[in-house]
């Protein structure tokens, strides 16, 4: 699958998960800050780097700190088979690192 169609794929299906649970979500256009998605709700932002891989480990070389502007930064990787993890920014992402995305939605 062509890397470009495949992101959005992705930041799609978190944008749809986000918005299930209330919150309003701006995609930014191709990429071009740190973050590929801001999350609104009741007063709160987050920002959003969102990555995938089919393998067990990613490594990840973008923005690493847990905030951006003074906004909560969160990196979320989809490791496929409805695995997805979100934590703040680190250089080696795997499979058990951070939380599931539907446990940090409910308590956030």
């Amino acid at each position: 699958m062509h890397t470009k169609r495949k992101g959005y794929r992705i930041e799609r299906k978190i944008r749809l998960f986000f918005q299930k649970f209330g919150w309003t979500v701006i995609r930014a256009g191709a990429s071009l800050g740190e973050a590929d998605l801001v999350c609104l709700k009741n007063q709160k932002c987050i920002l959003l780097q969102v990555k995938s891989t089919n393998k067990k480990a990613f490594y990840y070389y973008g923005y690493n700190l847990p905030e951006f502007e003074g906004f909560p930064f969160f990196l979320i990787v989809d490791f496929g088979y409805s695995k997805i993890r979100i934590l703040p920014p680190k250089g080696k992402v795997t499979t058990s690192d951070g939380e599931p995305l539907e446990k940090f939605i409910e308590s956030y």
